[in-house]
């Protein structure tokens, strides 16, 4: 990858960069390692309003920050599965979907922040200190 023509960017993703071997993430190879960590409240508001607006639901029909707080540490895979399941039940029961829909479902989730709560706490630690954030706070 060292390399490459100008004008060629290449990205990679992984789960665990820490059991790759150096000489894959070493400078030159790439050029930055950015860590993308479970979306903060904006961002889980975003990805609400995404896949609620991409199933047709009017947006003013939910309160997205409190959706936002209810599913702090899951991450946007998860809210998505949230708002596919919401929709399926009220479906079968021939109704529109509405908040407490969605929040049937966020009762019943485990997020991964809990099943791997110490791996994903790794993984934290270990890019807190070898890694630039690509979130923004929301502080």
């Amino acid at each position: 990858m060292q390399e490459k023509s100008a004008g060629v960017f290449v990205a990679a993703t992984a789960n665990r960069i820490d059991l790759l071997p150096a000489e894959i993430i070493r400078k030159g190879r790439f050029d930055q390692v950015f860590f993308i960590d479970l979306p903060n409240d904006s961002e889980r508001e975003a990805i609400f309003r995404v896949h609620l607006k991409r199933r047709g639901n009017h947006l003013e029909d939910f309160d997205l920050p409190l959706l936002s707080v209810a599913t702090e540490f899951w991450n946007g895979a998860e809210i998505e599965h949230v708002v596919e399941a919401a929709t399926i039940e009220a479906f079968h029961r021939g109704t529109s979907l509405a908040q407490d829909d969605l929040y049937t479902i966020i009762r019943s989730t485990v997020p991964l922040s809990r099943t791997m709560s110490e791996q994903i706490k790794f993984i934290k630690n270990w890019a807190s200190e070898r890694a630039i954030s690509a979130s923004q706070s929301d502080k």
